[in-house]
């Protein structure tokens, strides 16, 4: 991967969490990758992380139901966990922009109201041959981006976008 593709983050009005990054695929493809179960199932999560549970229903008032399990041993105490979240989709303009509600869950899908949830607004814009992702998330206040910040949350999406500029790479050949 060259050093054009790595992802940049900033922090904006201490509430938003800015993250770019470019794709060596072409934009239908990358925003293939959000909506399709079977795509998401190849990426998502941090390294060592797989989904054994991915349920989406992608529409506006639909719903993204899905479950990250550590299958790392190497990742110490966090081999075995699992991590439940939902997002709401509220605006979907393909191939251009997603807009959800992003939340931790239960396995019911119940959002857990302890940790913070965020209003994700992710636009892919065409550059040819190459995808820029732009992501937005909008936390309530400057503690609920902070806590996600303390969890890990730069490192846990730059090797989740890693593994979907990898996962793009087998299906762009």
């Amino acid at each position: 991967m060259s050093n054009s593709n790595q992802m940049l983050s900033k922090v904006e009005n201490n509430r938003v969490l800015v993250l770019e990054r470019i794709f060596d695929a072409p934009r239908d493809l990358v925003f293939s990758m959000f909506k399709e179960p079977e795509h998401l199932k190849a990426w998502w999560g941090p390294r060592g992380w797989e989904l054994p549970v991915c349920r989406v229903d992608f529409r506006p008032g639909g719903v993204w139901h899905y479950c990250m399990k550590c299958v790392d041993s190497n990742q110490g105490q966090f081999y075995g966990m699992e991590s439940w979240g939902k997002g709401v989709y509220k605006e979907i303009i393909e191939p251009e922009k997603i807009v959800y509600v992003d939340a931790f869950s239960d396995a019911e899908g119940n959002t857990n109201e302890d940790l913070p949830e965020t209003e994700v607004t992710m636009e892919f814009i065409d550059m040819g041959s190459r995808t820029k992702l732009i992501s937005r998330s909008l936390y309530s206040s400057e503690d609920a981006l902070k806590t996600v910040m303390d969890m890990g949350m730069i490192q846990g999406i730059t090797e989740t976008w890693d593994r979907l500029e990898e996962a793009l790479q087998l299906l762009n050949k």
